[in-house]
């Protein structure tokens, strides 16, 4: 008995079926088969060719740790996010995939959507990198993020270069500084940051491009005094380049474990983030 995969090998179109068989039109039957083959990559989502991007930088505060809820994913058509495999998806949090066992939410989605209030008819790209625990050593050429197995700043260069052919990096936003709240690191923090960010600028091609960066939490530094000397210097960047801004973290609260903002604290700092970029409209 001839089966209908084997009717359509042959092509027969012309068979008469019983009158409780639907007849499909063979032209169609074949996509319908071909759309099924191809699994959810047929209906793959396509990005905007043209938007504005957004870099999202740091360690585990930027990628997020807040427990995801029903606005986790609020399905814009307008905001986009890269993935490590360099596709591009509609934005959900997590965004990072850093860690994703404990990736949640931080503070990318909700600055994305600030600045589409501002800027509704642009879409937005976000370039999600961040690696937590990662301390601004992990963030030179070549190296390697031991707990994640990342090489933080050549994934970040490479994935930059990927999204940038789909839009211009408009901003970057940067949260990081917990894992160098320390006697031995806290010294040198200065140099590094402005050494990372001179030669982030460069390999990215955003030497005109505005920064923001933000303090550490209270509690963090409630909990570890020498990351009080790591927001001063922070502090300190913002005031000495141009086009760099200062995000405070002040009042802020963790989740519980001293150390990551709860969902609603990493969407004010998101909040935040944009408010402070946007001030270079102003």
């Amino acid at each position: 008995m001839l089966n209908l995969s084997g009717i359509l090998l042959l092509g027969i179109t012309n068979i008469e079926f019983p009158e409780n068989i639907v007849v499909v039109n063979f032209k169609t039957l074949k996509i319908l088969l071909a759309l099924l083959a191809g699994g959810t990559s047929a209906f793959a989502q396509t990005a905007p060719d043209q938007m504005d991007l957004y870099l999202l930088i740091g360690q585990s505060n930027m990628a997020g740790r807040g427990l995801t809820d029903a606005a986790s994913q609020p399905n814009s058509p307008k905001i986009w996010a890269i993935n490590r495999q360099n596709e591009w998806k509609i934005a959900a949090d997590p965004l990072h995939e850093d860690k994703p066992a404990v990736a949640g939410v931080g503070p990318g989605l909700t600055f994305a959507q600030e600045i589409l209030k501002k800027y509704p008819e642009r879409p937005i790209g976000l370039i999600p990198c961040a690696v937590g625990g990662s301390g601004i050593d992990d963030w030179q050429p070549g190296a390697k993020h031991e707990q994640t197995g990342i090489y933080a700043y050549d994934e970040m260069l490479a994935r930059v270069k990927e999204a940038q052919k789909r839009g211009t990096v408009k901003g970057i936003i940067w949260h990081q500084g917990e894992s160098d709240s320390s006697p031995e690191k806290k010294g040198v923090y200065a140099v590094k940051l402005a050494d990372f960010f001179e030669r982030l600028r460069r390999d990215t091609h955003t030497e005109n491009v505005p920064v923001v960066v933000g303090t550490l939490g209270d509690f963090y530094v409630a909990r570890n005094p020498d990351a009080a000397v790591i927001n001063q210097i922070i502090a300190d960047y913002t005031k000495g380049n141009k086009l760099v801004y200062l995000v405070s973290a002040s009042g802020l609260v963790h989740k519980g474990d001293d150390t990551h903002f709860d969902t609603a604290s990493a969407r004010e700092l998101g909040r935040r983030y944009a408010e402070a970029f946007l001030k270079k409209d102003e």
